[in-house]
This record gives C-alpha cells, sequence and structure tokens, in this order.
C-alpha cells in the first residue's frame, strides 16, 4: 500500500503517519526528509525549505515505482501528483488551527496564512486536481489521534 497524508500544516499529519506506519507496517517518509535527502530545493531566507514541485514529483515516483508500503505526509505533497493508492487529506477547523499553530510558536503571518489556505480548502483543491475521487479519503482531525486514527483505518477498510 502507497499512501500520502497531506493537509495544512497543524492538521496532525506527521502524527498520523508516524501511528498508521505502526499499525500497517508502513515506512514513513516525510516530505522535507526526502526532498533533503534526494538533494531537491533549497532554503529560504527564513530557513525554510522550499521544494520545487516537478523535481520532487519525479524523484517520489521513482522512489515509489521501486517499493511498496510507504506513506508520504507532508503539506507540499499536495501539490505533487504521486503513484500512490489512497490520498489522505487531513482536514481542521480554521479556528482550532489558528489555535494549534499559535501554541506552535508559528509568527502571526505565517499562522494567518495557514488558517486562510484551510479556510478556502487550497490542499483539498489540489488534491482533487491530481487524482481521482476515488483514491482521496477525507477525513476531519478528531480530538483525539487515536479518533483520527480510527477513522483513516476504516476509511481504508482496516
Amino acid at each position: 500500500m502507497r499512501l500520502i497524508i497531506t493537509g495544512s500544516p497543524g492538521t496532525g499529519k506527521t502524527t498520523l503517519a508516524k501511528s498508521l506506519g505502526e499499525k500497517l507496517n508502513l515506512t514513513v517518509l516525510n516530505e522535507k526528509d526526502f526532498a533533503l535527502k534526494n538533494n531537491i530545493g533549497s532554503f529560504n531566507e527564513e530557513n525554510e525549505l522550499e521544494i520545487p514541485i516537478p523535481e520532487f514529483e519525479k524523484a517520489a515516483n521513482a522512489f515509489l515505482k521501486k517499493t511498496d508500503n510507504v506513506v508520504f505526509e507532508g503539506h507540499v505533497v499536495c501539490e505533487a501528483k504521486l503513484a500512490v493508492d489512497k490520498v489522505i487529506l487531513i482536514r481542521v477547523d480554521p479556528e482550532e488551527l489558528e489555535m494549534r499553530l499559535e501554541n506552535r510558536g508559528y509568527s502571526m503571518e505565517k499562522m494567518m496564512d495557514n488558517v486562510f489556505c484551510e479556510g478556502i480548502d487550497y490542499c483539498k483543491k489540489q488534491v482533487i486536481k491530481n487524482y481521482s475521487k476515488e483514491k482521496i479519503i477525507e477525513i476531519t482531525s478528531k480530538a483525539s489521534i487515536s479518533g483520527t486514527i480510527k477513522a483513516v483505518l476504516n476509511a481504508l477498510g482496516k
């Protein structure tokens, strides 16, 4: 099984990916770690890795052709079209997201940018553009990670 877990920063992608990886025996790959390992992208003046989507997509798909039982997680993967079985889009109420990002110490500008993107369904629009409806699983982040994991496992038929 090849999965993507994507959504805005703060929706619980990394936590969900690690939990699913353990439960389903999947290798978990973070988009940034993968990009760095493959010399994709560069750091901007704010020390954030900027990942060029076409280059990432090409390297990720080459990797996916050679492997199975993997989950890619990150918010940039919503913009790439990858050879996966399912795309799990994690959603969260924008007000809840704002609180989560504030607790993580995000700057006001970055926090508002991410809340805005969640509010206008940016990741959802990208996923719909890149994948067939049959591949997309949209899950609202639950109050507990265990509730989110149960919802995803149920949607995957596990």
